[in-house]
């Protein structure tokens, strides 16, 4: 079992930054790899990004290249996505999630899923 708790959410102005985090307890956090969604209102949950278990493999979504950028820390136990150059349509619940196998990019391949945090840009 993992546990995993998003961080780091808010209110930003578009062409703003925000950081995400996501904590990670339970099993071995190295052991995963993982990934963050996003969930807009009335929108299906989609994938954003993408790391493999070492991050020597990251994976983005078209709509987030050139902008958004997800890293981990295996000795922190922490995921993180920065997001640069923020438009009113990122406004969702970001999630981070955690897959036993390699890098996913499907919902169905991730095993374990946080609350969410709210990230709202205003134009």
């Amino acid at each position: 079992q993992v546990q995993l708790v998003e961080s780091g959410g808010g209110l930003v102005q578009a062409g703003g930054s925000l950081t995400l985090s996501c904590a990670a307890s339970g099993r071995t956090f190295s052991g995963y790899a993982m990934g963050w969604f996003r969930q807009a209102p009335e929108k299906e949950r989609e994938f954003v990004a993408g790391i493999s278990r070492s991050s020597d493999g990251t994976y983005y979504a078209d709509f987030v290249k050139g902008r958004f950028t997800i890293s981990r820390d295996n000795a922190k136990n922490t995921l993180y996505l920065q997001m640069n150059s923020l438009k009113p349509e990122d406004t969702a619940v970001y999630y981070c999630a955690a897959a036993r196998g390699a890098i996913a990019t499907k919902k169905y391949e991730y095993d374990y899923w946080g609350q969410g945090t709210q990230v709202t840009v205003s134009s």
